[in-house]
């Protein structure tokens, strides 16, 4: 063994001399590094494999001095195995530091949208990201990311923000219905139905507020006023026409757009209302659940006059 071991000694320092030379000419053929240069193989093959190959030489003379064959050979194709045993073995350990880095901060990430969201939830509106809903979301929820979604797509960022205020009424009504009612109650199940009927209705209204706005979004009423404007009496009648009824299109789909968004705004509003009855609950007095009654009432015929406006605006 000792005598193996003094061959790999001569045979490793032997090849010193020559790997210093091809590092010096290309330094990635002599360096496992990603970024190597000359003062590094400098270091390597001078100081560092030499040190080696001498600790190695002198701890084998304690069996006299003998080399063999088989740890001279070893000892020459050395350093040309560990090259690519050293490569592998960085590029492994550094998909790992990559992996676990992105990992670390995927989850810091997380946890700040998560604190993001509570904050926001307590400031009063809590905005909704579309790419990334909140953690936890029910269907309710991704369905408003999806409208949300379709809204930005339409470049109505303005109508979009009414997704981020009823995401907030309804995390808001629903956290006052878990703590007044427990989840096993009637009035619970009721309470959660209605409001889920009248965000699902929301959602509904959202979803034509982005195909309408779809139909104009490559039309500018500000370049039409201009052309109108400044140019009106340098334009053909077929041409002044065409850009009045582009108008009237636009001011038309505005209209219907601001009745959609009239709409959503008395639900809302009628969020709101159940949100202070339940807030009364907890008071004791007997008015209190005759408000939350009297505001079931009122979403429950919301949910139908809201069924008799979609068939109105079908026919």
């Amino acid at each position: 063994m000792l005598g193996f071991l003094q061959g790999f000694a001569y045979g490793l320092f032997v090849t010193c001399l020559p790997w210093c030379l091809v590092g010096l000419a290309n330094p990635r053929l002599a360096l496992p590094t990603d970024n190597p240069n000359r003062f590094q193989v400098l270091f390597r093959y001078c100081l560092l494999v030499p040190f080696i190959s001498m600790v190695l030489w002198l701890t084998s003379l304690w069996g006299g001095f003998g080399p063999s064959l088989g740890g001279w050979l070893a000892g020459l194709v050395a350093v040309a195995v560990a090259l690519p045993v050293e490569r592998g073995w960085r590029r492994w350990r550094s998909r790992r530091h990559q992996r676990r880095l992105q990992e670390r901060l995927a989850a810091e990430a997380e946890r700040q949208r998560a604190d993001r969201e509570r904050a926001a939830r307590e400031a009063g509106v809590a905005e909704l990201d579309p790419a990334r809903p909140p953690v936890g979301a029910d269907e309710l929820t991704l369905a408003l990311c999806r409208a949300k979604q379709q809204l930005l797509d339409v470049k109505r960022g303005d109508l979009a923000s009414q997704v981020d205020r009823f995401y907030t009424r309804y995390t808001h009504v629903m956290e006052l219905l878990s703590a007044r009612f427990d989840k096993s109650e009637l009035a619970f199940e009721r309470s959660r139905g209605l409001i889920t009927e009248v965000c699902l209705g929301a959602v509904d209204t959202f979803t034509s507020m982005a195909a309408q706005a779809r139909g104009v979004m490559g039309l500018d009423d500000a370049y039409v006023r201009r052309r109108l404007t400044q140019e009106g009496s340098q334009l053909s009648v077929e041409e002044r026409i065409a850009l009045k009824r582009r108008l009237e299109l636009i001011e038309e789909t505005d209209r219907r757009l601001r009745r959609l968004v009239a709409r959503n705004e008395s639900a809302l509003t009628l969020l709101d209302d159940t949100a202070v009855a339940l807030a009364r609950v907890e008071t004791g007095r007997p008015q209190a659940s005759l408000a939350t009654d009297r505001a079931l009432e009122e979403l429950r015929r919301f949910i139908e006059g809201a069924e008799r406006y979609s068939r109105s605006e079908r026919r």
